[in-house]
């Protein structure tokens, strides 16, 4: 097991080396001149924009400006923002925890009804159960998350009033922010009303981004039930007169988990992703709106160090999702 974990630690280097290159490309190839964005047109005369260029470094050539990015990253230094001047460790932690909170919520969504739903549908194959249930997969993995989100507000917000349009929590809830997660934060205020104000403004968001992962998760259940159901060890079990609750959730469904929690693992990556969409509709403050807006602002060190860091955490969860198979089979543990 011991050999099994310091062999993905080594794969972080070259993926390390990989993000930091793509990052700091990825902006540069967009159309769109920081300095003319920060500065505008207007007034911008040709010294000042040399000055400009000199300051921030883009008179130097791209090699140079890498060399110098990958050097401050190794040291931990991630650079400034380019319109607020602030660090950017400081502006990612300071947002992550809302956009980690609305990915737990929709990544826990998604596994308590994705699993279910795959099991019922493997043991119901090619019955009502098996197709009603994998249509609506199809047709939630299927739906572009823009439109599903504007669907609920309208249904749920415009027309039935059930819940708020953005943000986390109502106006005139004021508490310390203790943890970042709302949810804990207001229940530790004590304050009448504001956990469930919080929970109101948590419904649509983590619906609108548990969709497509539920729809993988429910999907992959199926497929690895269906695989493993038709082992001799679970003909052997049934022959035995063993209740079908104990075959299919004891010794079935526990064999059939490894891809399951492979795609749960690759799914936090998805739920990042579409947390960019999701922030920018309800108006949600994390990492995804900031990322966006940085992204039109060409705000170079947010969007080289949002990434990089975003790309960590993933990381560090598919290592987590590794080491869990140890605990599910454990035939990995011996490696």
């Amino acid at each position: 097991m011991l050999r099994y974990l310091l062999s993905k630690l080594l794969t972080f280097v070259p993926t390390f080396l990989g993000v930091t290159l793509v990052s700091f490309a990825f902006i540069r190839v967009l159309p769109g001149d920081p300095i003319i964005v920060m500065a505008g047109e207007r007034g911008l005369t040709e010294e000042r924009y040399a000055e400009l260029q000199a300051q921030f470094g883009f008179d130097r050539p791209l090699y140079v400006q890498f060399w110098d990015y990958l050097t401050g990253v190794l040291q931990g230094d991630l650079g400034e923002s380019f319109v607020t001047k602030k660090p950017v460790w400081d502006e990612f932690f300071s947002l992550f925890p809302a956009t980690l909170e609305l990915s737990i919520v929709a990544i826990i969504l998604a596994t308590a009804l994705g699993i279910p739903a795959g099991v019922i549908a493997a043991m119901y194959r090619g019955k009502f159960f098996d197709r009603a249930l994998m249509s609506s997969a199809l047709v939630g993995y299927s739906m572009p998350i823009f439109w599903w989100a504007l669907l609920l507000i309208i249904v749920f917000s415009g027309n039935l009033g059930w819940t708020p349009v953005s943000g986390r929590i109502d106006l005139l809830y004021f508490f310390p922010d203790v943890t970042g997660f709302m949810l804990i934060d207001s229940l530790l205020s004590g304050q009448k009303g504001a956990f469930a104000s919080a929970v109101s403004h948590l419904v649509l968001p983590s619906i609108v981004l548990a969709t497509i992962p539920l729809a993988v998760i429910a999907r992959q259940t199926r497929s690895a039930m269906l695989e493993v159901l038709s082992e001799d060890y679970i003909r052997t079990a049934r022959a035995k007169g063993l209740a079908p609750v104990r075959v299919n959730g004891l010794h079935a469904l526990r064999n059939a988990m490894i891809p399951v929690v492979t795609v749960i693992g690759l799914s936090v990556g998805m739920l990042l992703a579409g947390a960019i969409l999701t922030e920018t509709i309800f108006s949600w403050p994390g990492i995804g709106k900031w990322m966006l807006d940085s992204i039109f602002r060409r705000d170079y060190p947010v969007v080289q160090g949002g990434l990089l860091l975003v790309a960590g955490f993933v990381m560090v969860v598919n290592l987590i999702v590794d080491l869990l198979y140890g605990l599910i089979n454990p035939k990995i543990r011996k490696r």
